[in-house]
């Protein structure tokens, strides 16, 4: 007789390199059609991490090796303490910025190039843009997104930073072919790009009933890093705030392992590949 109880994969926490902090659970101005966060009816939310924890955390991993800390969200730019929360990260490792751009216009990029250099780390932008067509990418993101996020990419050119466009498949296309196109948009702009510029992930259907799972993957976020929000620590960003991903209250004592038993984490595992961390190898 077989057994009916399908047992999810366990993920180990292999060495925690990653460090996200989530600035912000449910603070966004946009209301994309593919993101993973359940927003409330209210649109302005004040849920922003304080700048104690974040130093808390800090001072916690400060025996692990720490090659990068990721400030997300929701939208991590709308933090009222985001230019002080992002100095007091770049005194510890690089840091990448999770964004929709909004927030970025020159005199804010010619800022964070101050910023920047002012540490011996380097700042790193990646920006949500999800078509090469405008028309497909606003229906996904908004009315007026799309060009928001390429004049946000001219301002950081032009300041010295290489960002990275995160792309969420939502249409299902060739990955290759949509590589191809954003080269062609990012040229016309003056930004030479090549594949490292972009990360192409899977969409998440939170009404899919898919319910394979798959044992095998190449690395997953939460082999390798954790994310602190104002809630405690979690697995991965995806499982912020999921009871389903708390590792522990904080960086002092926390589980090692996760259950992946979510839909959230079938989608990481189809990725087969790390959705948010930056694979620092391939540069160096």
């Amino acid at each position: 007789m077989k057994s009916s109880i399908c047992l999810a994969p366990i993920s180990h926490l292999k060495e925690l390199n990653n460090l996200f902090i989530e600035l912000t659970e449910k603070n966004c101005n946009l209301r994309c059609k593919h993101c993973y966060i359940n927003f409330p009816l209210k649109k302005n939310v004040k849920d922003f991490i304080t700048v104690d924890s974040v130093k808390k955390a800090l001072n916690e991993t400060i025996n692990h090796n720490i090659t990068c800390i990721y400030l997300t969200g929701a939208e991590p730019m709308t933090h009222p303490d985001f230019n002080s929360i992002l100095r007091l990260c770049l005194k510890r490792s690089n840091v990448c910025i999770f964004t929709n751009a909004s927030c970025i216009n020159e005199k804010k990029a010619r800022f964070l190039k101050r910023v920047e250099e002012e540490s011996s780390f380097e700042i790193i932008f990646k920006l949500s843009i999800d078509h090469y067509n405008e028309i497909k990418s606003d229906d996904i993101r908004g009315r007026g997104t799309y060009r928001q996020t390429l004049h946000a990419v001219k301002c950081l050119v032009k300041y010295g930073f290489n960002p990275i466009l995160c792309i969420t498949n939502y249409y299902k296309e060739d990955p290759q072919i949509l590589k191809e196109e954003f080269k062609k948009v990012c040229s016309k702009i003056g930004f030479e790009t090549n594949d490292d510029n972009f990360t192409i992930n899977e969409y998440f259907d939170k009404n899919s009933n898919d319910d394979i799972i798959d044992t095998e993957w190449d690395s997953l976020d939460c082999e390798y890093g954790r994310i602190l929000t104002s809630k405690g620590i979690y697995s991965c960003p995806f499982l912020a705030n999921d009871h389903r991903g708390r590792s522990g209250s904080s960086f002092i004592d926390f589980s090692d392992k996760t259950l992946l038993e979510s839909p959230f984490c079938r989608t990481c595992i189809k990725n087969k590949k790390s959705m948010f961390s930056i694979d620092f190898s391939k540069f160096t």
